[in-house]
């Protein structure tokens, strides 16, 4: 555990007995009261923080605020307040009863809108300590209550999140927030929208008991016995200048950590959980379409027709007692994910076929065409649509819109008014004035933003070590680097070294050796961490620092399978059994990356090297995902494919034990002809063989290997098969050597079909 953690947690276990003893002079006695008329606050001894009323647009609340001497009025933002999201009148005020309890009472609602629950826990006096945690002290001067275990929507340095406690974002308008911040029992941090949609989560195999954000800036998750089982780091993480640093769920659905800048006397964001707003799950409430623009904010626009008022929601466009019909309008580039509660069916067809079934529905309200490696359409049977468009994505989407008359129409154009014929030539002189003018001011808005922007850049590219990875991915400097590996010395693989992180978990090292682009090895890193698979291997941190590019991985045990193979103690536990049982949980993380993530992913570099063994021989798949990071592939056609067929060559080197895999391919397909399969297994196979699930082996193999690539399968096709669930056909002849497409006009037969 490093230094930081150890002070955070010191913090957790004395800071408030320490504190209390300290701030005798700023303790609240019992009957104190603070009222929004007479505008009077308590404050922290250091002066940092006060408690009292908070004004909201002429609503208050009650709470603690900053208040640091450099810290302006407009930009000390509270940071806890009574009751989460309760407002009250001008005429309101707040009390510390004589039987210790709190009290926020309204005269305009005639009633106590929040209280405390502390009257009987023998209270003496309350005080805000210098850390801004408001605290009630007993007669023993221990804490009975505090705002630390009370959170609204915000954490502060020093403030621990436990399992079971949340945060929640303040509402937007009128509306109640529907996002919040969990730790669940699991030992996961998760953003939530209401109860049930979970759109980002944090947290690894282990369980963490909770989560805090240390005064250096970087938020981790604890485990029981004070162990970091995740992190992550703000751009200005151990800048000892920076004095105050709060993490606050803000009411778009983000999660962020600000720093104070005394020099630009703002509050700047450090770190963000969601790069792209986009992603956040209903940021375009109303039926809306978030769409990202060039300076990296979004704006939501509406897929179908909507009403004058640029405030309201967008109208739903179909409803089932259409009298006039439906149609369907296309949207390219659009992808609907805010689809609630929940409903809706996928299938896999093409994309014609997706808009037809849709129209023919009439439970369907919109539908999306997805193909990334297996075309499915994805049919929405819900009211609630919401979604996100952008150049880069594939997927088509199809809103299916009423034919009857809608109840509020376009403005009506006014009539045409006939107007004198005759110039006007001062007001001529007058609008050309008046456009260089605004001409000159545009002009030099453009120069001001683009001195800015261009400042801003160079800045950030002058210090790529303080930009964070928000899937939770550590970022480690190379000097860290070679601590970590004791300067690269031991060797496991090529240009992989074995390391040991703080907390003593192993690590493998694998240097890129590559020259890649800053912008696009950040965005490789930021995807590939953002994926979660139980049989792919998960990355822990990276480097990119002064041309410098590494990635930092768990480390499995027993190594990768082709050195497996080849030491003989190992691979005589390499029963026909478990190389079946690798060989399926390869297709499962490979099927994943093709379909069940959020983007399609290829790996790109399948082959036994790639495929490590864990300390229960549970396999688990490396370098997913970076063939896009060091190859500049022109699409994604024909990626899907190539894992496919690559993942052909890695079961036939599994079932035959040969090194080459092309020459294993030839091989164990001549054997598999003459009909002398058991000839083509590892003869140093020990144990019982399932003849009839190695005859399957290597049919679904063969398939995999075919030249023409559109008659290989899909990855889910051959989880399926491998599981058992689905029975495959002879593989034609043709499957490793003739790469020709057959004739246009010929589509290979059906060769899949369920049992």
């Amino acid at each position: 555990m490093d230094r930081g953690d150890g002070i955070a947690n010191l913090l957790l276990s004395v800071s408030i007995g320490f504190l209390l003893f300290s701030v005798v002079s700023s303790q609240i006695p019992l009957g104190s009261k603070l009222t929004v008329e007479e505008n009077n606050y308590w404050f922290s001894s250091n002066r940092d923080y006060a408690i009292g009323f908070l004004n909201f647009s002429d609503q208050y609340s009650f709470g603690v605020r900053f208040n640091g001497i450099n810290i302006p009025r407009s930009e000390q933002t509270a940071v806890w307040t009574a009751g989460w999201n309760v407002k009250v009148s001008s005429k309101a005020y707040f009390k510390l009863s004589q039987s210790g309890e709190m009290i926020l009472f309204d005269p305009a609602k005639g009633k106590t809108v929040w209280e405390s629950n502390t009257g009987n826990a023998s209270v003496e006096s309350a005080v805000l300590l210098n850390n801004g945690n408001f605290v009630l002290i007993n007669r023993n001067k221990s804490a009975v209550w505090q705002s630390f275990e009370s959170p609204s929507d915000t954490m502060l340095s020093g403030q621990s999140l436990s399992v079971g406690q949340s945060l929640r974002a303040s509402s937007r308008g009128s509306l109640t927030s529907y996002y919040s911040l969990h730790m669940n029992v699991s030992g996961e941090m998760q953003l939530r929208w209401e109860s049930s949609v979970i759109y980002w989560t944090v947290g690894g195999p282990q369980s963490a008991d909770r989560a805090i954000l240390g005064s250096d800036g970087i938020l981790r998750l604890l485990d029981q016995r004070s162990q970091v089982v995740w992190s992550v780091y703000s751009e200005d993480h151990n800048d000892s200048e920076v004095k105050f640093r709060f993490l606050r769920l803000d009411s778009d659905g983000n999660l962020r950590i600000y720093s104070w800048e005394n020099n630009a006397m703002s509050w700047r964001t450090v770190w963000q959980a969601i790069i792209n707003q986009c992603d956040v799950f209903a940021t375009c409430a109303n039926n809306g379409i978030c769409i990202l623009n060039a300076s990296d904010s979004y704006v939501c626009q509406c897929p179908f027709r909507s009403t004058r008022d640029s405030n309201s929601e967008c109208l739903i466009p179909y409803k089932p007692s259409c009298e006039s019909g439906s149609s369907m309008i296309r949207y390219d580039h659009m992808y609907l994910y805010g689809i609630y509660p929940p409903n809706k069916t996928v299938v896999q067809t093409s994309l014609q076929q997706c808009r037809s079934l849709c129209q023919k529905d009439p439970s369907c309200q919109a539908a999306s065409f997805v193909n990334n490696g297996t075309a499915q359409c994805h049919m929405m049977n819900s009211h609630y649509v919401g979604g996100k468009s952008d150049p880069s994505l594939g997927s088509v989407t199809f809103v299916k819109t009423c034919s009857d008359p809608i109840a509020v129409l376009p403005a009506p154009v006014p009539a045409t008014r006939k107007v004198s014929q005759k110039i006007c030539v001062s007001c001529l002189l007058e609008v050309a004035a008046a456009s260089i003018v605004v001409f000159v001011m545009f002009q030099f808005g453009i120069g001001v933003y683009l001195f800015r922007r261009r400042k801003h850049m160079m800045q950030k590219s002058a210090s790529p070590h303080l930009v964070p990875n928000a899937t939770g991915c550590i970022m480690f400097s190379y000097s860290r680097i070679k601590d970590l590996t004791d300067n690269f010395k031991q060797q496991i693989g090529q240009n992989v070294f074995k390391g040991v992180l703080p907390d003593n978990r192993l690590v493998a090292v694998k240097d890129l050796n590559a020259s890649i682009e800053e912008r696009k090895f950040r965005t490789a890193v930021l995807k590939i961490g953002s994926i979660y698979h139980k049989n792919l291997l998960r990355l822990d941190g990276y480097c990119c620092e002064s041309g410098r590019r590494l990635l930092v991985f768990e480390l499995a045990k027993y190594g990768s399978v082709d050195k497996c193979l080849e030491e003989p103690g190992m691979c005589k536990r390499l029963t026909w059994r478990k190389r079946i049982d690798i060989c399926l949980s390869v297709a499962r993380a490979i099927s994943y990356l093709h379909t069940g993530c959020r983007e399609f992913v290829s790996h790109g570099n399948l082959k036994c090297e790639n495929v490590f063994l864990d300390d229960e021989l549970e396999a688990k798949v490396s370098e997913f995902g970076l063939r896009t990071i060091q190859d500049e592939a022109s699409s994604s056609g024909g990626l899907a494919e190539t894992d496919v067929r690559d993942f052909g060559k890695m079961m036939v080197v599994l079932i035959t034990g040969r090194r080459d895999a092309d020459e294993a391919c030839s091989w164990a397909y001549e054997k598999w002809m003459k009909a002398e399969r058991e000839m083509a297994m590892d003869e140093r196979i020990e144990g019982d063989v399932d003849l009839e699930e190695l005859e399957r082996a290597l049919r679904i193999a063969f398939w995999c290997l075919q030249g023409d690539e559109r008659m290989r399968p899909s990855m889910g096709e051959v989880v399926k098969v491998l599981e058992g669930t689905l029975t495959v056909d002879p593989p034609p002849s043709r499957f490793a050597h003739n790469q020709q497409r057959p004739p246009e006009d010929e589509s290979p037969s059906e060769s899949y079909s369920e049992l």
